[in-house]
Formats: C-alpha cells, structure tokens, sequence
C-alpha cells in the first residue's frame, strides 16, 4: 500500500465501460492500483446504454478502492460526459444515469481527496479491455 502523510492509502482508479449496442448488453470494467498492486475487475451490466456501462466501470473500481481500505483516490476514465458529471460541470440529465450517479457521489465523499482526470482512449486500454471482457 501507498501511504501518504503517515496514513493515507491512496488507489489510481481506472475505469471504462463496453456496450454492445445502444442500448445492450453492458460491461464495465475497472483497473485499481493500490500500492503497486494492480487489480483487474469486469463486471456485466445487464441491458443498458454506453453511459450506464462507464458509471458501472466507475463504480466497480470505487467499491475496490474502498473495500481496501484507500482514503484518497486518482480516478481516470475516457468518458468525458462521467468526469465533467462528477466535478458537476455538465448536469444529470438523463434518468437512468441519476442513480449510478448518485451512488457514485456518495462513494467518492467518503475519499479524503479525490482527484478526477479525463485521459484519451488510448490511454485507457487495459479499462477498456477489462469492460470488454465482462461482455463474454
């Protein structure tokens, strides 16, 4: 673990999210790196849209982070629209989102910091391919 200021643990938080079709059937997925352990997570999402799927990436990779004790976060992700949500840039307008929204708020409050950063596609490979990989 990566402590920080004597007692921080800090979790970079890399997530996307896969949708067959939109909407489709969904994935999302997630890479966390706590203190040089990196952990690969996918989970399916049911039917839903592209947006739906990155908020379920999202939150995969928040739920980890959390359960593993880590008190600040470095959250990255390609979806432009989840990042500019989250720093309350753009508003939640479409319903279906306003819960994974919600439920993502709440998870990050309970960091004592937070950082959110867009970063381009390329970048995020290894998220993509986790959220990919929770479509099979």
């Amino acid at each position: 673990m990566v402590v920080l200021d004597g007692c921080r643990v800090h979790a970079e938080v890399w997530f996307d999210g896969a949708c067959s079709g939109n909407p489709g059937p969904t994935g999302g997925g997630a890479i966390v790196v706590i203190g040089g352990a990196r952990t690969v997570l996918s989970e399916h999402g049911g039917v839903g849209t592209n947006n739906e799927a990155e908020y379920l990436g999202l939150l995969v990779g928040l739920r980890h982070a959390r359960e593993r004790g880590a008190d600040t976060v470095t959250v990255r992700g390609d979806s432009q629209l989840i990042i500019r949500q989250l720093e309350g840039r753009y508003q939640v307008k479409a319903p279906n989102l306003r819960p994974r929204y919600e439920e993502a708020k709440a998870l990050l409050a309970g960091f004592t910091h937070v950082s959110l950063e867009w970063v381009p596609r390329a970048q995020n490979a290894a998220a993509d391919q986790a959220a990919r990989d929770a479509l099979q």
